[in-house]
C-alpha cells in the first residue's frame, strides 16, 4: 500500500513572541499586537470596517487600509510594522515590542472529538482491503510498547465502512435463516421438516467458501450478497424435495420410499432451476464487460454455492427426511392433533 501522511508537518510559519513586560510599559497589551498586525496584514476589512457613502448616487462603499504586501516580504519588514493601542497612544514598531523567528508547522490541523489527528492514507495495491488492513493492525500491535501515553491508533475510512457493511449482512444473513425457518414452520405445521429443508444450506456455504477459495475472491459485500441469493434458491429447491416427500409418506407410510422418490421425480426440476441460474450467473462470474469484475463475487458465491446445495437438495436432504421421519417421529403439531381428536 502508497501510505502517505496527508497533513504537511513542515510548513512555514513566523512566530511573534511578545514580551508581555515591555508592552506594558507602553501602555499596551496583547489585543492592542494582534490587532495592529492583523489590521496590517490583512485589513481593516473584519476589524474595523469602514465604509464611505457617495452623496451623489447613496452607495455605501467599503474602505480598507492595509500594507501593500509586496513591502512585507521580509522579516526586517515585519518587524517594522506599527503597533499602537486602539484611540491613542505613540506607536511602537513590532520589532521593539518583541522578536520575530521563523518556525516549521502542520499547516492543516485535523480533529476528532477535539482531539489532534493525524491522518496516515494508504491505498491497498494488488492486494485486498481486508489483508492489508490485517497487517496493518499486526504492525500497530507490535508497536503498542513504544506508543507515548495518550496516542491512540485506529483504523478508519473503507476499512471501517466494510466492517460496518459485514456486519449488517451478517446480521441479515442470520436473521434470514430464522426467518426462513419460521415461514417453512407455519407453512408445513411442523417442527422437523423445517430442519431437513435448511440441511442444504451448510452445504451452500461450504460450496461459496470453496468456489471464493478456487478463484482467489476475498470476501466482500457483493460476495455475502451472493451469498444470501444462494441461500434462498436452496432453500426453495430443498421444499420441493420435502413438499413432494411428506405427500408420498402420507400415501405410502414408508419414509425412506418417500424420500427417495423424492429425490428421483424432483430431479429435473431441482437441476434445472440450478443450471438456469448458474449459467446466467457465468458471465458475472467471469467479470466480462467495462466494471463487471466489481460485481464477479456475486455470482462466483452463487455458483459455489448453488452447484453444493443443488447436490446436497438431492443426496442429503431425502437422506436427512427418512431419518427424521423413519421412526415414527412426530412430524407436525397438526398430525398429532388430529390422532389426539380421533
Amino acid at each position: 500500500a502508497d501510505a502517505r501522511i496527508q497533513q504537511s508537518s513542515r510548513a512555514p510559519q513566523l512566530n511573534i513572541d511578545i514580551d508581555r513586560s515591555r508592552i506594558a510599559q507602553y501602555g499596551l497589551n496583547q489585543r492592542d499586537v494582534t490587532t495592529s498586525v492583523a489590521t496590517a496584514l490583512a485589513g481593516t476589512q473584519q476589524s474595523a470596517p469602514v465604509y464611505w457613502l457617495n452623496p451623489k448616487n447613496g452607495v455605501s462603499y467599503p474602505v480598507v487600509a492595509q500594507v501593500p504586501e509586496l513591502e512585507v516580504d521580509t522579516i526586517a519588514a515585519l518587524e517594522a510594522l506599527p503597533v499602537s493601542a486602539t484611540g491613542a497612544g505613540e506607536a511602537q514598531t513590532l520589532g521593539g515590542l518583541g522578536a520575530v523567528t521563523r518556525d516549521t508547522t502542520i499547516n492543516v490541523a485535523s480533529r476528532a472529538d477535539i482531539q489532534p489527528v493525524i491522518n496516515i492514507y494508504a491505498t491497498p495495491q494488488a492486494r485486498d482491503l481486508g489483508a492489508v488492513a490485517g497487517d496493518i493492525q499486526g504492525i500497530i500491535a507490535e508497536m503498542d510498547a513504544e506508543r507515548p501515553a495518550g496516542v491512540t491508533v485506529t483504523l478508519a475510512g473503507q476499512y471501517e465502512t466494510m466492517n460496518h457493511a459485514f456486519s449488517g449482512l451478517a446480521f441479515g444473513l442470520i436473521g434470514a435463516i430464522i426467518l426462513i425457518y419460521l415461514v417453512i414452520v407455519v407453512t408445513f405445521q411442523s417442527w422437523i421438516d423445517p430442519l431437513v429443508i435448511i440441511g442444504a444450506l451448510p452445504a451452500a456455504f461450504a460450496g461459496i467458501v470453496w468456489m471464493l477459495f478456487v478463484t482467489g475472491t476475498t470476501i466482500s459485500v457483493p460476495a455475502l450478497t451472493g451469498a444470501i441469493m444462494c441461500m434462498g434458491v436452496a432453500t426453495a429447491n430443498s421444499i420441493l424435495v420435502v413438499s413432494f416427500a411428506r405427500e408420498r409418506l402420507a400415501e405410502t407410510g414408508d419414509a425412506t420410499r418417500a424420500a427417495i422418490e423424492a429425490a428421483v421425480v424432483r430431479f429435473r426440476p431441482v437441476l434445472m432451476t440450478a443450471l438456469a441460474i448458474i449459467i446466467g450467473m457465468t458471465p458475472i462470474a467471469l467479470g466480462i464487460g467495462e466494471g463487471a469484475e466489481q460485481n464477479a463475487p456475486l455470482g462466483r458465491a452463487v455458483i459455489g454455492g448453488l452447484i453444493f446445495a443443488t447436490v446436497a437438495t438431492l443426496l442429503l436432504v431425502p437422506a436427512l427426511f427418512s431419518i427424521a421421519h423413519r421412526k415414527g417421529a412426530p412430524s407436525s403439531p397438526a398430525r398429532e392433533l388430529e390422532l389426539q381428536h380421533v
